[in-house]
């Protein structure tokens, strides 16, 4: 069956997207930019309304490769080379880039007697917020809650990053890390945070219903007000006598840790 022609991008709407590189415009318009054909493919396979894809651009490959167009019709745009140059964060652009409507935010609260959530403390390199994000879908979190300091989750990077796991549970940000735990600490949630004081995360084999792991920052860990809110904090040990690399990349500490506490 004959594709449907789709029309090209008009500047006034490369523009507007190419706009969505700015937080601010992203914050304003509601919006966030994906590129490269994995990540919006699991975007668009995972969008919970097709309403909340605003503009899907492709070149002619990948209008070929992507199956299922028709369901967004009127929001498919071709572009060429230069458009993409343009619109891509990437070096070298996959001729993909989709604009989606961020999930809605706001106060997380838990949606049920059971919940995991991820807290990142001034987590500030955009890979590994995506990454972790990521990861906390594949254990099964509700949220991910960033703090003040933490890397845009909407950053082109965190949104590669995350693989297409944006839509899969909810992604919070707060000015206030500390207030928002102790908020959750009456509503029963136990703070466990990764601490270079801490015990070794194994010795802990039974965990409660409610219970938040906090990330910190890579650099310089846990701030101290957050850090004196956890009822555990925990200690990923290395290996032999003495450490042969400095520390754990943040992502791959959260990681760890969340296999043992929701895995």
């Amino acid at each position: 069956m004959r594709r449907e022609p789709f029309p090209p991008l008009s500047k006034a709407m490369l523009g507007r997207l190419a706009r969505l590189g700015q937080k601010k415009h992203r914050d304003s318009e509601s919006l966030f930019l994906a590129e490269g054909l994995r990540t919006v493919s699991e975007l668009l396979q995972s969008l919970p309304d097709p309403a909340m894809l605003h503009a899907l651009v492709l070149d002619e490959n990948a209008a070929a490769q992507l199956d299922g167009l028709r369901r967004f019709a009127g929001k498919v745009w071709l572009a060429g080379t230069d458009d993409f140059r343009r619109l891509a964060q990437t070096t070298s652009p996959q001729g993909v880039c989709a604009a989606f409507r961020k999930p809605q935010g706001g106060e997380y609260r838990p949606a049920s007697a059971r919940s995991f959530v991820v807290a990142l403390d001034d987590v500030q390199d955009p890979g590994n917020v995506g990454t972790i994000i990521r990861t906390a879908a594949w254990f099964g979190a509700e949220a991910v809650i960033c703090g003040r300091g933490t890397a845009d989750p909407f950053n082109a990077k965190s949104v590669r990053s995350s693989a297409g796991s944006i839509f899969a549970l909810g992604i919070d940000t707060t000015p206030d890390l500390a207030k928002t735990l102790r908020r959750l600490q009456t509503d029963g949630f136990t703070v466990a945070a990764s601490a270079l004081n801490g015990q070794d995360y194994r010795s802990f084999a039974v965990w409660p219903d409610r219970r938040i792991l906090v990330i910190g920052n890579e650099a310089n860990g846990i701030s101290t007000e957050v850090l004196a809110l956890a009822n555990r904090r925990l200690l990923i040990p290395h290996a032999g006598a003495h450490p042969a690399v400095e520390s754990l990349n943040a992502s791959v500490s959260a990681g760890i840790l969340m296999a043992t506490i929701n895995g």
